[in-house]
């Protein structure tokens, strides 16, 4: 039997090549001798693709599109996602036909069923329904429907309808009619004269939002203490409605461990408090259709007691239940009932596991596994730990699960069996099949399940028993086999896999293509590539069978290969480095069979983009100016863009620079301006960089002699670079120093290129003393070497020479061998060895490669070795944890390197065996303890033993109903140790331990559970401590109870003291019982502040102690402030010169009321004052001597009215009684009024002096 063939359309991509594959080294019988003209080099390639296929037709990763290797544009070419689409055709993908019209319209495809609705199809009664259906083909695909396995008449309907160019079916209510009318299972099916696709079978369901039953209820009688279920029992809705209780007022029930809803519906009380006939409680259903609401009827509670008053101080009391004189119970489980029952899950869903008891107090819920633990990555708790989901269950989630309730009164456990059932999965897809005529192929179609599901296949939806026999098809079991097929082999093909649980139905086609060639890229395409560099020309094309491609040049008539040309097997042309002569038009020709296809690619060197003025390192002075040179050599024919960076990024030209086409300035240098400028030289095809260091200077003085004057830089770039002495190892480089610029060239860095691994880039080969221009290098083999040269003096480096003609050293065995060589198990029977791959330097020649040898050390068995030509190595079917003898040896053409080192390594380890024995516990203090354990013998380690652990966990508190985490803590204890501490636990609390062994593989079996109490310790610090102040003569204190008491408390102690600014006063005391939690301190006086310190005590101790300031006055920090400015210098100076500037102007206002003589009121004094004296309005009077002139104006009293200046007034004359009035700081109050009774007198002086006020009112 000749070879079979398939056709891949990803076979041979590679670089852009897009090709159908190509047919078997024999032809079969169908189609003789018309296989002998294609090209025996695509043989391999076509056995390749039959292995691939017995391998159950993996995608491969050569499948992918490349571009020209020199395309500038951003987005690939057009062809490149026809070559995408093209290439989905062979990874089991929906064809999809090349959006070329002229391939379109000629290339046939079978219907692909593209879009569908689900297979539970609910919908809403209230709008019209779509079942949606769609399909592509080529030919367009017409669709027909079945309903319940009957052809369903769309045309006898009216309100069904099918929308243009789809199979979607439309549903309108808009005229009448009940959506239930049409429920029912639907299938869609797609046909084309290829054949016929088939949806899936959808069940279509109205949803239904169904009314709750009016029902009156009873008030729910019950015993305080007693468990009680509410059932909800909502209606039957579809979907199901979400269920939540809220109260009659719709505020919603607070749900914790003792009140809580189910996965059912129930509101489950663990036990019943007389709080709890506070509210009602109704059952709430939302349907998620309507989005409406329904609620039932609310249940209300009457709650029995035997203590009738609901005391609120009884809530926070240590033993509520007791006190309320309610009996503890032990826990009873409420949901489910009984010690055992079983559950059954869908393998993919989520698995829901749900415990609820009853109990007095309320009992926890814990959830275990028995034989292995809770998957952690998967496993979550709900409901207060009520409940346990286990997201997307598969087979190893099955067995037994059990729940633990548990108070102080003892535990009860229910255990659950799960078991884990499957509707079929895929293991194996069938995937579409594109043929050539006269290729074999198969499809494929496994699927798992549990049941076992089974197989059923169709073709164009009839089963494969009744369609016409057809001499090349076979079908064996879940695979069918197609040898020689035809045109007239096109088909759907159905694959029914399905148990109880579910089914699966796939559509593949079988499409047979007879294609002659044809060009996926636009003809005449222009490429454009530099000289000296490397590109690639790709010819993508599309043809079945498989065309062979041949590349010309300018018409001539040879085939392009050898040489500087490479021809790929896909058929990409590689040109190795670009020439002038290169330049030209260049053919591909693609032939099968049918004919052939040919296109053209014009190929344009341009020449490289070359900066030949770099600009040089400077140092320039603050406000000089400074031109940086660019001078660019390019090819004419390319638009030429010259640009500047400073620090790697774009320079912003500002008007302090100008910017021409060879050259930067800047003027007036400041020190923002200091750093590195790169220019960038670039056309479309290529760019050239080249950077200079900027250094700004401050200013200096002028030089003192004239060398110090001279500008250094950095020095020129050495010159003529000779080879000589060439040896196999070595060789000696001579070169000519450039100018130093001032400044001595202080070393020389020689660096080389090599063109093989690295090509282009430079690496530092040795450095020199700047007195040398001779140098003799040492070389490694099988390198061709360049180098070049730079100079180094304290400005900069030099810009590197120009570099040298090359030399080739000759290859040799490698002298060293790869290093960091290891060897670790990944899995418990394997090893893997891995090292680091040596350099291009080291390699010493080509097709570098390792010989990898290993052996079992003990048994000293002959060596195992295998070559590897990456950096690692898995040994299999290794036993757990054995040392090996592991040597890596480098090898290239050339030869084996030096004999390597043995390194140990070992094979993979599997979990620990046993557990610590003897496991002993010593109680150190309240939070500590002491382990002591037995070692495990080594045999069982199976391993590199790691650590031996412990795993504790807190059982419970000995002070009462006080709950308390049991979430398990580990602590480890590294190496072969047989004793350690563990730290850190709660006092006054019960603990059980267990212990285990680890290795790197993980824990091993878990030691026998030990038990020990830790005594009591100092307690927490109080919570919550509250400082009030509600007036200033008191200040509240509250605080709550330690979070962990860690005992028995006996009491509170509380510390407190006075502060006023760094005043402190004396320290108080007091000590209240474990009950009190409030205390009021009198202040001593309103200003002071207090600092208060509070702590818990047991008979160990106090503990931690809180600490809180009271609050401060409204007025405290205007007083701080006024008290710091008082013992300010400066203020107290201050007043100081006020007090004095005030006593000054008191005695000058003194002085001038006390001098002068008499001062006669007036010459007339019998002549009454009339009114329209002036003198005697404004209250002025005249001295009787003319040498002291009247004062101008008249003091006024604080009321406004006059007041006449007498030589014997006083303040208490002024009142209006016979007495001033003072305030209580002595400022007067009363009014200023003349004395009616007071005589005239001639007198020259005043008989008493001014008072000051008086004075003061004077001068304004």
């Amino acid at each position: 039997m000749p070879p079979s063939r398939l056709i891949d359309f990803c076979a041979v991509w590679d670089a852009g090549v897009f090709l159908a594959s190509a047919a078997g080294k024999g032809a079969p019988s169908g189609v003789p001798g018309r296989r002998l003209n294609e090209a025996e080099t695509l043989n391999s390639v076509r056995e390749a693709q039959f292995q691939r296929l017995e391998a159950e037709r993996p995608r491969r990763p050569g499948c992918g599109v490349r571009g020209p290797v020199l395309r500038m544009a951003g987005q690939p070419p057009p062809w490149a996602y026809t070559a995408i689409l093209l290439c989905a055709l062979s990874l089991g993908r929906a064809i999809e036909i090349p959006m070329d019209p002229s391939i379109q319209n000629e290339l046939s495809q079978p219907p692909t069923i593209t879009k569908q609705s689900v297979k539970d199809h609910i919908v809403d009664p209230r709008d019209n329904i779509l079942i949606e259906c769609e399909a592509k083909g080529n030919p367009a695909p017409s669709f027909h429907w079945t309903r319940n396995s009957k052809f369903f008449n769309i045309a006898k309907d009216p309100r069904v309808s099918m929308r243009r160019r789809s199979g979607t079916l439309v549903i309108d209510f808009r005229s009448g009619g009940r959506p239930e009318e049409y429920e029912g299972e639907y299938q869609c099916f797609a046909r084309n004269k290829f054949g016929t696709a088939l949806s899936n079978r959808i069940r279509l369901q109205v949803s239904k939002s169904p009314l709750w039953p009016k029902e009156n209820l009873d008030p729910v009688v019950v015993q305080e203490g007693a468990p009680l279920t509410l059932q909800c029992n909502p209606p039957p809705g579809l979907p199901s409605p979400v269920i939540f209780w809220m109260s009659s007022s719709m505020e919603p029930i607070t749900q914790d461990k003792r009140v809580s809803q189910g996965h059912n519906g129930d509101l489950y009380f663990s036990n019943v408090v007389l709080q709890d006939m506070q509210t009602d409680y109704s059952c709430n259903a939302r349907f998620h259709f309507t989005h409406t609401i329904q609620q039932k009827n609310p249940f209300t509670l009457k709650v029995l007691t035997n203590h009738p008053y609901n005391d609120s101080s009884l809530r926070n009391h240590p033993d509520m239940y007791s006190a309320r004189g309610v009996a503890e119970r032990t826990p009873s489980f409420m949901y489910p009932q009984g010690t055992a029952s079983s559950q059954m899950v869908l393998r993919g869903m989520d698995l829901l596991l749900e415990c609820i008891a009853s109990g007095v107090p309320t009992p926890d819920i814990a959830w275990y596994k028995k034989g292995g633990d809770l998957p952690s990555d998967k496993a979550k708790f709900e409901n207060f730990n009520k409940a346990l989901r286990i997201t997307n269950v598969s087979e190893e989630d099955s067995g037994e699960y059990f729940c633990l309730a548990s108070n102080k009164m003892g535990s009860i456990r229910h255990t659950i069996s799960v078991r884990v059932k499957a509707a079929p999965y895929w293991l194996d897809e069938p995937k579409n099949l594109i043929l050539a005529p006269g290729e074999d192929g198969r499809l494929v179609c496994r699927a798992n399940g549990n049941p076992k599901p089974t197989v059923q296949w169709m073709v164009n939806g009839e089963p494969l028993q009744s369609a016409p026999p057809n001499p090349n098809r076979e079908v064996a079991g879940d695979t069918i086999i197609f040898r020689d097929t035809q045109i007239s082999s096109r088909a759907v093909y159905q694959c029914n896999s399905s148990n109880e649980h579910g089914y699966l139905l796939a559509n593949a086609f079988v499409s047979v293509l007879d294609v002659p060639p044809r060009m996926l890229s636009p003809r005449n395409q222009l490429i454009r590539v530099i000289l000296y560099n490397r590109t690639r020309l790709d010819c993508p094309f599309f043809g079945s069978p498989i065309p062979t491609l041949r590349w010309f040049k300018n018409g001539q008539g040879s085939n392009l290969d050898g040489g500087n040309y490479h021809v790929y097997e896909n058929g990409s042309l590689e040109i190795k480095m670009i020439r002038k002569e290169d330049q030209g038009i260049y053919t591909c020709v693609a032939t099968n069979i049918l004919g052939k296809a040919e296109n053209q690619v014009r190929l344009e060197v341009k020449d490289p983009t070359r900066i030949y003025r770099m600009p040089e390192d400077q140092v320039a002075k603050r406000g000089s100016t400074v031109q940086l040179e660019c001078r660019v050599k390019h090819d004419p024919s390319l638009k030429l863009t010259v640009s500047w960076l400073k620090d790697d990024e774009p320079l912003y030209i500002s008007n302090r620079m100008k910017k021409e086409e060879d050259s930067l300035t800047i003027f007036g240098v400041a020190e923002r301006d200091q750093g590195s400028y790169t220019c960038v030289a670039s056309t479309e095809l290529d760019q050239d960089l080249a950077k200079a260091y900027l250094t700004v200077l401050a200013d200096q003085a002028t030089p003192t002699n004239r060398l110090a004057a001279l500008p250094k830089g950095r020095p020129d770039r050495p010159r003529d670079l000779e080879l000589t002495d060439l040896a196999e190892r070595s060789v000696r480089l001579t070169w000519i120093p450039g100018d130093d610029n001032n400044s001595p060239i202080t070393d020389y860095v020689v660096q080389f290129e090599e063109d093989q691994f690295q090509p282009g880039v430079w690496h530092d080969h040795s450095r020199f003393p700047g007195s040398v221009n001779s140098a003799v290098l040492r070389l490694s083999p099988y390198v061709n070497y360049q180098f070049r040269v730079i100079a180094i003096n304290e400005v900069g480096s030099s810009h590197p020479s120009l570099p040298s003609e090359r030399y080739r050293t000759s290859g040799a065995p490698p002298e060293s061998n790869p290093s960091d060589v290891k060897g670790e198990g990944t899995r418990k029977n394997n090893m893997e060895i891995t090292w680091t791959p040596m350099n291009a330097t080291s390699a010493f020649g080509p097709n570098l490669r390792y010989i990898v040898k290993w052996r079992r050390r003990e048994a000293r068995e002959a060596w195992n070795n295998v070559t590897v030509w990456g950096s690692r190595y898995v040994v299999g079917q290794t036993p757990v944890y054995v040392p090996y003898e592991i040597r890596v040896q480098a090898e290239n053409d050339f030869g084996k390197g030096p004999e390597p080192d043995t390194v140990i390594g070992y094979s993979g380890e599997d979990y620990p065996r046993a557990a610590p024995t003897d496991v002993k516990i010593r109680v150190l203090n309240s939070t500590a303890i002491s382990l002591q354990w037995s070692r495990v013998y080594s045999d069982t380690v199976q391993g590199q033993l790691r650590e031996y652990r412990a795993y504790y966990w807190r059982e419970s508190s000995l002070l009462k109903n006080l709950w308390v985490s049991q979430k398990r803590q580990q602590a480890g204890f590294p190496g072969d140790r047989l004793r350690g501490v563990v730290s850190r636990l709660f006092p006054y609390s019960n603990y059980k331990l267990e212990m285990v062994v680890v290795n790197g593989r993980g824990d091993g079996p878990r030691s026998e559970t030990k038990e020990f109490t830790t005594p009591e310790g100092v307690p927490s610090a109080p919570r919550r401590f509250r400082v009030r102040q509600p007036n200033l003569e008191t200040i509240n204190l509250e605080w709550d109870h330690p979070e962990h008491p860690n005992g028995i408390l006996i009491g509170y102690t509380l510390k407190y003291v006075a502060f006023n600014g760094t005043k402190v006063g004396k320290q108080i005391v007091e000590n209240f019982s474990p009950n009190q939690t409030k205390f009021t301190v009198q202040r001593a006086d309103p200003v002071s502040r207090y600092r208060f310190s509070l702590s818990a005590r047991t008979q160990v101790g106090s503990g931690e102690a809180v600490t809180e300031e009271s609050p401060a006055p409204p007025n405290e920090a205007y007083t701080n402030n006024q008290a710091d400015i008082a013992t300010q210098g400066w203020f107290i100076g201050l007043m100081c010169a006020i007090a004095l500037l005030v006593l000054i102007l008191l005695i000058v206002c003194f002085i001038k009321r006390s001098r002068g003589g008499k001062y006669p009121v007036r010459e007339k004094k019998d002549v009454p004052l009339g009114p329209e004296d002036p003198k005697e309005e404004d209250g002025s009077f005249d001295y009787s001597d003319e040498d002291n002139k009247p004062l101008q104006g008249s003091q006024t009293s604080l009321d406004g009215t006059i007041k006449q200046q007498e030589s014997d007034d006083s303040l208490v004359d002024y009142g209006e009684g016979g007495e001033g009035q003072f305030n209580e700081d002595g400022s007067f109050i009363g009014q200023y009024t003349v004395k009616k009774d007071k005589e005239e007198t001639e007198g020259n002086e005043s008989s008493e002096a001014t008072s000051p006020v008086n004075a003061i009112y004077s001068l304004a």
